[in-house]
């Protein structure tokens, strides 16, 4: 098993993923379609990912993009969020 990757790094890279797809992490948890137990999940699964520095690089060549990166581990999640905003 790996170690959890740094908590602050995952939650910005959570959350600018959640930009690029249009899922508006603040504003879910704002509205009350997330709570905390869910935001914290969300960056647990995040942090347990072996793959930031490829997430990274995603998000630098996708300024917006219609679903996360193949393999995110909130890709359904943000894609639910997406579409509770529409």
């Amino acid at each position: 098993m790996n170690p959890l990757g740094e908590p602050l790094r995952h939650l910005r890279l959570l959350s600018k993923m959640g930009d690029t797809v249009g899922a508006d992490l603040s504003g879910a948890f704002a509205a009350g379609r997330i709570g905390h137990q869910e935001w914290a999940a969300m960056v647990t699964a995040c942090r347990g990912c072996e793959a930031p520095e490829q997430c990274a690089a995603f998000l630098a060549e996708h300024e917006r993009a219609s679903a996360p990166m193949p393999g995110c581990r909130n890709a359904e999640e943000l894609k639910r969020l997406k579409e509770l905003a529409r």
